[in-house]
């Protein structure tokens, strides 16, 4: 199974991250268990990035996606009492841009985030959270600045607006591993079975594994507010950041 399968789905979300309406087939359908696509551009969820919302439309009736489950299959979770698209209908799936291209935006944010303190603070990271818009992130950073927030702000937003490329590419694992620093975590969260692993590098900033939805430039980020940083321990410290335009 590569990167853009998962189970019976092929990914077109990690294929196209701008992709926001595509047609499709439904394979399996069950109130329970979900509803299983031939192709699918609904992420998932994974690796602190939430899952996609959005709709399937068919035959005149239109079928609300709230959540995912992963399992041998990718099945989407329909909304309480919405019908089901039975096995082999031909539907238009649809996701939510806005949730969507805010998650793109606050994804990368983290990445240009954690880019940032790991070149100028040399810490790596313990743990982080999206939702739309805001993010934490945790930092092994036993040291600080007396002029951290405001340092670390200024940094970030002079890497968002030089406008570097976002690039993902997959490699095998022999050839990602064999990339100085690509494990950004403190502990590897690569699972020891997978031979193909996704790069997201933000040109000249940070090149990590990573297997969520990215904006094509930093540019498109928007502003990265420091709205906190607070003390987790004596070594870890989270870092709370808004994004906006």
């Amino acid at each position: 199974m590569g990167v853009t399968q998962h189970g019976r789905t092929h990914r077109l979300d990690l294929a196209d991250p701008s992709l926001r309406e595509w047609e499709c087939t439904v394979l399996s359908s069950d109130a329970q268990d979900g509803i299983v696509l031939d192709r699918s551009a609904f992420y998932p969820g994974g690796g602190g990035q939430p899952p996609d919302h959005g709709v399937l439309l068919w035959q005149g009736v239109q079928t609300r996606i709230v959540g995912t489950r992963k399992g041998d299959d990718l099945y989407l979770l329909p909304a309480e009492g919405d019908p089901l698209p039975p096995p082999g209908t031909a539907v238009t799936g649809a996701v939510e841009d806005d949730r969507r291209s805010m998650l793109m935006r606050t994804h990368s944010g983290l990445h240009v985030l954690c880019g940032v303190v790991f070149r100028d603070f040399g810490a790596l990271v313990t743990g982080g959270n999206m939702e739309p818009g805001e993010a934490r992130m945790d930092f092994n950073l036993p040291e600080v600045p007396a002029d951290f927030k405001a340092r670390l702000e200024e940094l970030v937003n002079a890497e968002v607006t030089a406008d570097r490329r976002v690039v993902t590419r997959v490699l095998s694992r022999d050839e990602a591993l064999a990339l100085p620093d690509i494990i950004r975590t403190q502990s590897n969260l690569i699972p020891a079975d997978e031979q193909e692993i996704r790069i997201v590098d933000i040109t000249g900033l940070d090149v990590q594994a990573d297997g969520g939805t990215h904006v094509a430039s930093t540019s498109q980020i928007g502003k990265v507010s420091v709205v906190k940083v607070e003390s987790k321990g004596r070594a870890n410290r989270r870092v709370r950041v808004r994004v906006s335009d």
